[in-house]
């Protein structure tokens, strides 16, 4: 879960990471009197995504007309896919350099990939490699933050010192809240020594939710910005809209066989809507989880055909199929026709009950995705 970098700088403050005084407004919302500090402020907009600044979605403004007139320009504006729908206001920090540093669980090397930089900000990219230092260590907030300060010892003496400080505070945090990723860039250092998070990008780890108090507030209070997150949170299951012009809803169940199912329509040029791992297992006889995936495809502008793929080991797919007939009744205006491809437990009575709500079972995918084209060119 990729956090804003309102919501970022709001969980490090937990953590002892100083930064730039802000507040959050929402595409609705007026800016309020009570700004942090006189200005100059900055305004940049809240997406999920790198390369604000260049962009156009970083902006310092001096007056409150120009603080107005950016904000507007930023709110209800789509960049790289995704819609702004609010901006952080922050005031404007002197400094007198800018540093990089980052940690990054690191899967393949078995540990924590710690970065840092003597130059950050927005060209950060364009940094010779001879001016970045890396290193893997372990999983541990002292192995971090004694890597920090090793990689930063011939840095000029405020940078170094930064660093240090950061690097404890910013191993802290990543262990503590189970993250997936912090990047600072870029690090201010101030003339007198102090610094401060200019920007922060965080990921979290969506399965570490539960043990999560404060992400969990986050999710909660800012749901219609983790949309994904939030449903993950509450329903107990993975559901991603991947295409919002998709026109095959999937109804389907295992990560891994979904992500294939997803490449293998693509590949014969159908658009699917939506990803889902609805994990049956989960149902217990009870009909509120498909209830809600088919109330969510049913809302997709363009979904025309609703896929159903499932793949059961200790599934009974007689009971699912009798609740899949029982979730169809009971979403309010749900209209589309549904293709069903099961393998697996019990298919003789998952055949007869989707048989008396007039939808064939297919137990191969070539079959299944032949009729959905057929009913998508009978639409």
């Amino acid at each position: 879960m990729y956090l804003h970098e309102h919501d970022a700088k709001e969980l490090l403050a937990r953590y002892g990471v100083p930064a730039p005084a802000g507040c959050s407004v929402g595409i609705d919302a007026l800016i309020p009197d009570n700004l942090p500090q006189p200005g100059p402020w900055v305004v940049k907009a809240q997406i999920s995504a790198g390369g604000r600044g260049k962009a156009g979605l970083v902006l310092k403004a001096a007056t409150r007309a120009e603080l107005n007139a950016h904000a507007g320009s930023m709110l209800g504006k789509t960049v790289k896919g995704r819609r702004v729908e609010r901006v952080r206001i922050e005031r404007c920090i002197d400094f007198v350099s800018e540093l990089y540093i980052g940690l990054l669980l690191d899967a393949e090397a078995c540990g924590v990939r710690v970065i840092v930089s003597a130059r950050g900000g927005m060209d950060i990219e364009a940094v010779p490699a001879t001016d970045i230092r890396s290193e893997v260590v372990k999983l541990d907030t002292i192995a971090i933050a004694d890597c920090v300060a090793r990689l930063a010892m011939t840095f000029e003496p405020k940078a170094a010192q930064a660093l240090r400080e950061a690097g404890a505070q910013l191993a802290h945090a990543f262990v503590a809240a189970e993250l997936r990723l912090i990047e600072i860039n870029p690090l201010f250092v101030r003339a007198d020594g102090s610094w401060m998070a200019g920007d922060a990008k965080v990921v979290a780890d969506e399965n570490a939710l539960q043990r999560q108090p404060a992400l969990q507030a986050m999710v909660k209070n800012n749901a219609a910005h983790y949309t994904e997150a939030a449903v993950k949170l509450e329903h107990g299951f993975d559901y991603v809209v991947v295409d919002a012009d998709g026109e095959l809803g999937l109804l389907t169940t295992g990560a891994g066989l979904s992500m294939m199912l997803i490449d293998e329509l693509r590949a014969v040029g159908l658009k699917p809507y939506n990803f889902l791992d609805v994990r049956t297992g989960g149902f217990r006889g009870d009909p509120s989880r498909l209830i809600s995936v088919l109330q969510w495809i049913n809302a997709g502008r363009r979904v025309r055909v609703v896929l159903v793929n499932i793949f059961a080991g200790i599934t009974d797919l007689g009971e699912f199929s009798r609740l899949l007939v029982e979730a169809i009744k009971r979403v309010p205006g749900f209209d589309k026709p549904v293709v069903a491809r099961l393998v697996g437990n019990n298919l003789a009575a998952a055949r007869e009950n989707l048989a008396a709500a007039g939808i064939a079972l297919h137990t191969d995918l070539d079959a299944a995705v032949a009729e959905v084209r057929r009913l998508m060119e009978a639409a």
